[in-house]
C-alpha cells in the first residue's frame, strides 16, 4: 500500500498506504490490520458519523485520517482536536468560536473547530471527556442544526462530518448518566474497533523496523528479539513500540547495528528466567537473581504510579515484603556523581538496560586456547563492543574477555558469546555471565551522570 495522494473521486485502491501529519504511514499488514483497513475504504465515502474505539494508543487517528482520506471530502479540511486536552471552560469556545468580546481577553472574534472543518472532517479524539452542556449543543449540531459563536448573535450553518474517537466504553458511561444517550447514539451510526497491537502480531516486526531505522538507519532485529517483541503483550500499544524502539536507537551506539533480544527492556527479552519461593512468595529471577528481583519491582512500581499495594499485588507478593526489599534497596544507593553539565534527562532501569557508556581500554580476549589483546568501544550492562580482532572468533568456542573499568581500576571478567564480527577487527560480545556485575553497573551509572542524565531514585516513584 503506498498513498502519496487521497483518491481521485474517492475512488478506491488497495495499493494506497494512510500517511499522518507528521509523514507516519499506516502500516497494517496483519489479518485484522488488512480487515480494518477493507472497513475503512468501505465505510469512507458515506457522510455518516464514525465512532472509532481501542485502547490508547492503539492507532485510532490513523483509522481517522484515513477515513477522510479516502471521503469525498478529501480535498477539503481534516481539523483534529482532542476533547480531553481542552480546559472544560474552553472546550465551547473552541468548538464553536467566539465573537469579539464576547468575554475579558476576546479582543477579536474567532471561527470554532466546526467552521474551520467545514466540508470537511472534524476529528474528536477522546469525545468521551466532553461536559454535558457541551454535548447537548453538539447534538444540535449534528442534527443538523445552526448554532451561535459564543457571545454571537448570527448563527452559523456548516457542513461537518464527525469522526469521533474514545478508549473509554460509552455505553457503560450512558449507563451510569455521564454520557447523553442520544448523543452515542448519532456518534455510533458506523462503529470501528481497533484491535490492539497483541491482536495483530503480524504488524510488530514492520512496525518496530520503521521506527528504529528512522532514528538509526542500517539498524535491523535479529530473529530472537522480533520474537520476543511478538511474545510481549504491548498494554501501551503502538505508542509504547515506537518508545522501545526510539530509546534502542538513542541509547545505543553505531558498532553494533543488529538489535539482540538481550539490548530490550527485561520486560520484554527473552532472556531465561527462573522462579523460586521464598516463603511462599514467588520471586522471579535470572542471570544475577538479586538485580532481576530489583529491577521487577521497580517496574511494577512505575506501571502502577508508584502505588505499593497495586504493585505488590501484581508480583504476587504482600506490602510488607515490597516495603522491606525497598528500605534495602535504598541502602545501597549509588553515591551522586559530579556531572559535567546541567541535568539533560533522567533514565529509570529499562533505559539502564541498553544504554552503551563509551568505554576505551585494552582487553584480553581468549577464545577457546588462544588469547589476543584487543580494545574496547563501549560497553553495557548486557554486552560490549571491541576493535582490533586479530583472528577469527568461532562462535562454537567459549569466549571469555578481562579489562579493568577507568578509573575505578576495578577488573571485571566475563564470559559472552560473540553476538556480531564484521571485516574489520570490530565485533559485538553478549554478556553470559559477569564477574563484578554490581561494579560494572554502578560503574555505567556513573558515566550517566556524567553525560548529564540524573539518576533513576525510587523516592520519585513513591
Amino acid at each position: 500500500m503506498s498513498l502519496k495522494a487521497a483518491p481521485a473521486k474517492a475512488e478506491i485502491r488497495e495499493t494506497e498506504d494512510i500517511f499522518l501529519m507528521d509523514g507516519t504511514p499506516a502500516i497494517f499488514g496483519s489479518h485484522a490490520g488488512k480487515k480494518l483497513v477493507q472497513m475503512i475504504q468501505r465505510v469512507a465515502p458515506y457522510p455518516t458519523a464514525v465512532l472509532i474505539t481501542g485502547e490508547t494508543g492503539c492507532g485510532k487517528e490513523v483509522v481517522a485520517r484515513g477515513l477522510h482520506l479516502f471521503s469525498l471530502r478529501h480535498n477539503k479540511p481534516l481539523i483534529d482536536v482532542s476533547c480531553a486536552a481542552i480546559p472544560e471552560h474552553l472546550i465551547e469556545s473552541e468548538l464553536f468560536g467566539y465573537d469579539k468580546g464576547a468575554f475579558s481577553g476576546a479582543d477579536q472574534s474567532k471561527p470554532g473547530f466546526f467552521e474551520m472543518a467545514n466540508e470537511g472532517s472534524l476529528f474528536m479524539d477522546e469525545v468521551g471527556e466532553l461536559d454535558a452542556r457541551v454535548q447537548v449543543k453538539l447534538l444540535r449540531v449534528l442534527d443538523g442544526a445552526s448554532y451561535f459563536r459564543l457571545g454571537g448573535n448570527k448563527k452559523v450553518n456548516v457542513n461537518v462530518r464527525i469522526i469521533a474517537a474514545t478508549n473509554r466504553n460509552l455505553e457503560e458511561e450512558v449507563e451510569k448518566g455521564r454520557f447523553r444517550r442520544d448523543l452515542y447514539h448519532r456518534l455510533s451510526q458506523i462503529q470501528l474497533q481497533v484491535p490492539p497491537l497483541r491482536e495483530r502480531t503480524e504488524d510488530i516486526e514492520a512496525l518496530a523496523l520503521y521506527y528504529l531505522k528512522q532514528h538509526k538507519p542500517g539498524a535491523s532485529l535479529s530473529e530472537e528479539a522480533i520474537q520476543a517483541l511478538m511474545k510481549y503483550s504491548w498494554p501501551g500499544n503502538i505508542r509504547e513500540l515506537r518508545n522501545v524502539m526510539v530509546n534502542l536507537a538513542v541509547m545505543s551506539e553505531s558498532l553494533e547495528p543488529l538489535i539482540e533480544s538481550h539490548h530490550l527492556p527485561p520486560e520484554i527479552s527473552l532472556i531465561p528466567a527462573e522462579t523460586i519461593s521464598n516463603g511462599g512468595e514467588a520471586i522471579a529471577g535470572g542471570g544475577g537473581l538479586e538485580e532481576m528481583e530489583r529491577r521487577m519491582i521497580l517496574q511494577a512500581l512505575q506501571r502502577n504510579s508508584g502505588d505499593q499495594g497495586q504493585a505488590a499485588e501484581q508480583l504476587g507478593i504482600s506490602r510488607r515484603t515490597l516495603s522491606r526489599k525497598l528500605k534495602l534497596y535504598e541502602g545501597r544507593e549509588i553515591q551522586p556523581v559530579e556531572a559535567d553539565g546541567n541535568v539533560i534527562g533522567q533514565f529509570d532501569p529499562r533505559q539502564q538496560q541498553f544504554f552503551r557508556a563509551t568505554m576505551v581500554v585494552d582487553a584480553a580476549l581468549k577464545c577457546g586456547m588462544q588469547t589476543q589483546k584487543v580494545r574496547t568501544a563501549n560497553v553495557s550492562i548486557g554486552g560490549l563492543a571491541i576493535a582490533g580482532v586479530m583472528n577469527d572468533l568461532e562462535t562454537e568456542r567459549e569466549i571469555s574477555i578481562s579489562f579493568k573499568l577507568p578509573e575505578w581500576n576495578t577488573p571485571i571478567v566475563a564470559s559472552a558469546d560473540l553476538s556480531w564480527l564484521d571485516g574489520s577487527g570490530r565485533a559485538g560480545l553478549r554478556f553470559k555471565s559477569v564477574e563484578g556485575q554490581e561494579e560494572l553497573q554502578r560503574w555505567i551509572q556513573s558515566q550517566l551522570q556524567r553525560e548529564g542524565w540524573e539518576p533513576y531514585r525510587r523516592d520519585r516513584v513513591l
